[in-house]
């Protein structure tokens, strides 16, 4: 519903701001305010809710027409210090120095944003009066651009580039998608910002100058070309206060930057290009993918018109298109980018395939528009589209706040339509969208029709033909060295002292003491007294003749209930790697009756899904003991109480007869593992230097580390190529389910309080009883092959990430706290500096992990190897030989407190306190861990590292590119390659 200005109260905003209108979304039980700043004509949409989390984003729309990371690297700079905090490094302090649940910046394609969410209100004002001066007020120091950005220095006479975004884009170009989809967006935008990179490309940064840097940020950070988003139980009047006073009072009128459509293609295009493979097979390696322009984002009918296409053609396996790009024969699986886009200006829609060869590309062509002529020949069963516009209710009512504030969820979702200058509110409340087009849909060629127009008919197509080159990373760094001799041959000796004078000072200004007295914070005293656990009733039902635990809580799930069934994992199978293989199955393949197409299609209709994961940790009091469950899971509304059903029935009735479709499972896993391990690199690298420390640890290692990624690329071979080892794979999933039917179980239910007692009832009903047959199956042992000590990992990747890991103590154990405390108060006053600002790195820092019962140190995107294991050790000679203060072990404290006491969805909470339970992370034991770690002192700082660190020897893991074999080598690594 949406008020008229003249209805609603003038008090509800600031003088400075003009209401422009009201809206309540009844689906998200938020009101949505949108006002418009009356000199700037900055927008602030303001998402008013009971919620305590309050979010605060400030966007602004850039657009860059190069590939020099101008936007990105001002996302870092701007962050840098500004005019009322002339610190060096506001952001990273505050982190340190609030209870905040959510702090970043990003960059997109076409914007860039500020978001912070926290609890407390004291907190918030303090974060938000930081991220208005850094938008608004940035110094964006020479020196900052130098670090976060790019530079020249001389290291051994000789001209090297460093710079903090710099190595973050080497390490991002290294996956093969991001170089994908940056290919392809060059030839499908051949105008406009899309068809360059706005994080930067390795190439193009150094060609970025510090000047400018400073034109863009006063061309496009600009209060007229910014939107304010905020969420939360704060008045939109208080924010606009402060947004008046601290910031938009000093502005008049200035610039607002409009998209633009982009030129339109007469016929379709047929590209190929290459990416890097540092392997001499390059054999089922090419991508193929097609994308076509649509019309503008802003047109909601059609942009749901075409999230129905997406459901119609991609929603699961049984969709045709979705099932010719998983089961055609010349590729191993659908590719990274699949349906509708919706989040710039104009829309795209993406299918392609991986796992290919570069002959196939007619094939590939020629099949997808089969597929497509197929489907828009005839009338959408109406049936199947119901079960698209399911979804979208299920997805639109869904309360998230788990992975990120679910203010931020709701903020960011209608991000895209603020900056392009359309409407949000469109996006947020759908109803008025699904009306127009239930209207449509009573012609029954409706979406065929849209199907003909903008992919059949659609000129503006390309199809990219992505191929490896064994040469390319060898190419690409000859380019870059090639750049540095002639920057070498050209330097006079006074630019060469000059670049060297530079450094001296970039090291002065990062080994600057901050004042932080000019910074306001937070302190122990703003932390709430207790930790906020959820809690829930324990009942039984009957199950086999014997009583089964079920655990409800009751949550404001918004007309959603989410059922789990949690069985003990029996010790065998979860030694066993085919368990990570077995789980990957259930929902994917056929059940019962079901072939796995059917199967589908009934989750679709009646629920969010059908999964199955692993909830593991270690021993809470032995760290050779492992706490293990395995959950099947689904979610839906209320009233569709056949999920509860469906998921008995994938999981007791699972079959294993669908041969192709297994080893397509396969495949796929295979694939999708492998395109994660760049952006991963520093949990592989923790992994591998903590395998043996605890036996969680170890198990972790052998089932889902690298080596058990070539484990299952090798089991995929064997199996489609003999029989006899497919049976034995059978043999082996038939095994692992016959244990799992039989083991013990319990169930979970989180929904509604009025829903609570049908649900129950249903559950009752469906799992009364579970069928089963005894056949003692045995499963088959696979050999672990490990040579302790220090392991680096060869991958395909640009950059390095190093791991130090130390053995440590149980959760449970009391000096499990401080080193908690200890990982914080390393990162913060050292590892920070050396391994980010000084040594280029991306990330990194230190942890305490209890579930392998280990401290370690790791870094991200790292162009060193050695200089940062030295850095490592040295941050326990700072904390042991330097003075201290007392601010910084206050730090520390807060942001653990901070993220134990960050909220999740009301869902997510609940089966958080479950599992805790289970795991024997009692509320007791949890506010116990809370009061231990706000009592740490600095010399149990010292104590434990003593103890565990200075007088131990750490294990090192590193995942890096094939080019550092011999060094690694030299360094005594046990190397191993991920084929």
């Amino acid at each position: 519903m949406t008020l008229d200005v003249a209805e609603t109260n003038s008090q509800n905003n600031h003088p400075a701001f003009q209401l422009v209108r009201q809206h309540y979304v009844e689906a998200l039980d938020v009101n949505v305010a949108e006002y418009r700043h009356r000199v700037t004509g900055a927008v602030h949409y303001h998402l008013e809710s009971d919620h305590d989390e309050n979010v605060f984003l400030v966007a602004f729309r850039t657009q860059p027409m190069d590939s020099k990371g101008a936007a990105h690297i001002l996302e870092h700079t701007a962050l840098c210090g500004s005019e009322k905090f002339p610190v060096r490094d506001p952001f990273f302090l505050m982190i340190r120095r609030s209870l905040n649940t959510f702090m970043n910046a990003f960059t997109a394609a076409d914007w860039t944003a500020y978001p912070f969410a926290t609890q407390n209100k004291k907190d918030f004002n303090n974060l938000l009066s930081v991220y208005l001066d850094a938008a608004f007020a940035a110094n964006l120091n020479p020196l900052d651009f130098a670090q976060e950005g790019i530079r020249v220095e001389i290291e051994n006479d000789k001209p090297v580039f460093k710079g903090v975004v710099f190595n973050e884009m080497k390490g991002a170009m290294s996956s093969p998608s991001d170089q994908l989809y940056h290919q392809l967006a060059h030839h499908l935008f051949p105008e406009t910002t899309y068809h360059y990179n706005s994080g930067g490309d390795p190439k193009d940064i150094p060609d970025l100058t510090y000047e400018q840097l400073v034109d863009f940020y006063k061309t496009h950070y600009h209060p007229s070309n910014a939107i304010f988003m905020t969420f939360g139980n704060i008045p939109a009047v208080e924010l606009q206060e402060k947004f008046e006073t601290q910031a938009l009072s000093k502005f008049e009128k200035g610039q607002t930057i409009f998209s633009k459509p982009e030129k339109r293609l007469t016929a379709p295009v047929e590209v190929t290009e290459s990416y890097a493979v540092d392997s001499e097979d390059l054999k089922d390696k090419t991508y193929h993918v097609i994308s076509w322009l649509l019309p503008q984002a802003s047109d909601i009918k059609l942009r749901l018109g075409m999230r129905l296409v997406e459901g119609i053609l991609l929603e699961n396996s049984a969709s045709p298109l979705r099932h010719y790009l998983e089961t055609c024969s010349y590729a191993d699986s659908a590719g990274p980018f699949m349906g509708i886009d919706d989040s710039n200006f104009e829309m795209t829609f993406f299918c392609g395939v991986q796992g290919s060869n570069e002959e196939n590309a007619t094939e590939f062509k020629q099949g997808v528009l089969n597929i497509l002529t197929e489907v828009a020949s005839k009338p959408v069963d109406t049936a199947l589209v119901n079960s698209i516009l399911h979804q979208i209710e299920l997805h639109q009512r869904e309360v998230g706040g788990d992975g990120s504030p679910y203010g931020l969820s709701l903020i960011m979702n209608g991000m895209g339509s603020a900056i392009h200058h359309s409407d949000p509110i469109d996006v947020w409340d759908v109803d008025g969208a699904i009306a127009m087009v239930k209207e449509e849909l009573k012609d029954p060629m409706w979406l065929s029709s849209l199907i003909q127009t903008y992919l059949l008919d659609n000129p503006h197509r390309v199809q990219l033909t992505l191929v490896p080159n064994a040469e390319k990373t060898k190419l690409e760094q000859a380019a870059e060295q090639a750049r540095l001799d002639k920057i070498d041959a050209e330097l006079t000796n006074e630019q060469r002292e000059d670049l060297k004078q530079r450094a001296i000072d970039l090291k002065q200004r990062q080994e600057t003491e901050d004042d932080l007295s000019l910074l306001p914070k937070v302190g122990l005293e703003d932390i709430p007294e207790e930790l906020h656990i959820v809690s829930g009733v324990t009942t039984a039902i009957v199950h086999n003749d014997k009583d089964m635990p079920l655990h409800t809580y009751h949550a404001g799930t918004n007309g959603l209930y989410y059922n789990q069934i949690i069985i003990e994992i029996p010790k065998e199978i979860l030694a066993s790697p085919y368990l990570s293989l077995f789980s990957v199955l259930m929902g994917e393949v056929g059940a019962g009756k079901y072939d796995y197409l059917e199967l589908q299609q009934l989750q679709t209709a009646v629920s969010g899904g059908l999964g199955m994961c692993a909830s593991l940790r270690s021993g809470l009091n032995d760290k050779n003991e492992i706490s293990a469950f395995l959950t099947l899971t689904t979610k839906a509304l209320a009233d569709k109480k056949d999920a509860i059903e469906l998921l008995k029935l994938a999981f007791e009735k699972i079959r294993f007869d669908e041969k192709d479709r297994i080893i397509e499972l396969l495949q796929q896993r295979k694939t999708r593992w492998h395109a994660r391990v760049t952006g991963s690199g520093h949990s592989y690298a923790m992994q591998i230097a903590a395998r043996n420390m605890s036996a969680l640890a170890k198990r972790d290692y052998f089932s889902t580390g690298l080596g058990a990624l070539n484990w299952l690329g090798d089991l995929i071979r064997k199996v489609e190529a003999d029989e006899t080892e497919y049976q034995a794979l059978i043999s082996a999933f038939e095994a692992i389910h016959e244990q799992l039917v039989k083991a013990p179980k319990q169930v979970l239910l989180v929904c509604e309080e009025q829903q609570a007692e049908d649900l129950k009832a249903q559950i009752a009903t469906v799992w009364k009883a579970t069928d089963y047959t005894t056949k003692d199956l045995a499963l088959p042992v696979i050999a672990r092959d490990d040579v302790a000590g220090d392991q680096a990992w060869l991958v395909q990747t640009n950059v390095q990430f190093c791991a130090a890991s130390y053995e440590a103590v149980a959760s449970s154990h009391e000096d499990a706290a401080p080193l908690m405390v200890l990982a914080g108060y390393l990162r913060n006053g050292f590892l920070h500096s050396a391994l980010r600002e000084k040594g280029g790195a991306y990330g990194g820092g230190a942890m305490y992990d209890g579930n392998s019962c280990a401290f370690k140190f790791f870094s991200y995107r790292d162009p060193r190897l050695s200089e940062t294991f030295a850095d490592f050790q040295e941050s326990l000679n700072w904390l042991m030989t330097k003075e201290h203060k007392a601010h910084q072990l206050e730090e520390s404290i807060l942001g653990l407190i901070a993220s134990m006491d960050k909220p999740g969805s009301p869902a997510g909470e609940a089966i958080t306190a479950c599992y805790s339970m289970l795991h024997q992370r009692t509320p007791e034991f949890r506010s116990e861990m809370r009061a231990r770690i706000l009592s740490v002192t600095f010399d149990d700082l010292k104590r434990v590292a003593q103890q565990y660190l200075i007088n131990a020897q750490p294990v090192k893991g590193v995942v890096a590119p094939f080019a550092k074999r011999d060094e690694l080598q030299a360094l005594g690594f046990d190397l191993k390659q991920l084929n």
